[in-house]
């Protein structure tokens, strides 16, 4: 999510990029994190991933419609050591150009198994989903509720997951009040749903979700703290057709662990269970692009 100038944000970011690594303890089950810089002039902004199964390859999607993709490198012992990408390119719109700068706040990122490609949109009655044969094709629109034209600004549909069975689920970063849960809307067989809602905890807000390869639904949630910067939590469900059971907070972390994780990705490692976030940097110099690792209760 673009995040505006205001004096918590600049703060927290300082912080939390210069003490961030240090002056917190290390949380359980974190495998690891990397830093990645790119000499590319779309680099940053980064709201949204999705890696292969075996987690060696990974496509990321920006939060100004573009993407890149690439490979991961690790150690033996399961710790990125290097990530190699390919040019980050713009998405396309219905024709052969470019999605209209006031259309591009891409926010979620789903691949279904065929290599299908699903992208979220929030905005000013941009909230939508776009459906891409190949990333590098045109898009196509998918039905557009009423209800998605009266989102908040900047806090539209910045969640988006896929099942096995290609099940589409979204939610809007904001519920339109503390203690209004979050909705989730469901798109399959041609039409979308709202068969169920994600209860608020505290101040944390969604910013991305994952189905792993356990069928359970994973959200991620981020708070920002002011000046000690973001606190990250991820929370699994298990999903049947009228509601979400099991809430399960896997990971919630103290504020300026890490930074402004945004993007989401839950897989299986040959040691089990693992997510790998990446952080929104804002395109801002004090603020960072971190891909983010930790090993899940399984």
């Amino acid at each position: 999510m673009r995040r505006r100038t205001g004096l918590a944000l600049i703060a927290g970011g300082l912080i939390a990029a210069a003490f961030g690594s240090s002056a917190t303890p290390v949380p359980q089950g974190l495998i690891g994190r990397f830093r990645w810089r790119m000499d590319d002039p779309l680099f940053g902004g980064f709201s949204g991933i999705a890696l292969s199964p075996d987690g060696d390859a990974f496509t990321a999607l920006s939060d100004r419609g573009a993407y890149t993709t690439g490979r991961i490198l690790r150690d033996a012992a399961g710790r990125i050591t290097d990530v190699s990408a390919a040019p980050i390119r713009r998405l396309r719109g219905a024709g052969a150009g470019p999605l209209a700068a006031d259309r591009a706040d891409s926010e979620g990122l789903a691949i279904a198994r065929d290599g299908t490609v699903y992208v979220s949109f929030e905005g000013r009655r941009a909230a939508r989903v776009l459906r891409y044969a190949t990333i590098d094709g045109a898009a196509e629109n998918l039905p557009v509720p009423e209800a998605f034209t009266r989102m908040q600004l900047n806090s539209a549909l910045e969640a988006l997951a896929i099942s096995a069975d290609g099940t589409l689920y979204t939610l809007p970063e904001r519920s339109g009040g503390e203690v209004v849960p979050f909705p989730v809307w469901r798109f399959r067989d041609g039409a979308w749903d709202q068969p169920f809602d994600v209860p608020r905890r505290d101040d944390f807000l969604p910013v991305a979700a994952d189905i792993g390869p356990d069928g359970r639904l994973y959200l991620l949630e981020r708070d920002l703290r002011g000046i000690a910067g973001f606190a990250s939590r991820l929370r699994r469900y298990r999903v049947t057709d009228t509601a979400l059971l099991d809430e399960t907070v896997l990971i919630e972390t103290p504020a300026g662990t890490h930074d402004n994780l945004e993007g989401l990705s839950v897989w299986r490692g040959t040691q089990g269970l693992v997510a790998t976030m990446i952080s929104d940097d804002n395109f801002r110099f004090f603020q960072s692009t971190e891909i983010v690792e930790y090993r899940l209760p399984d």
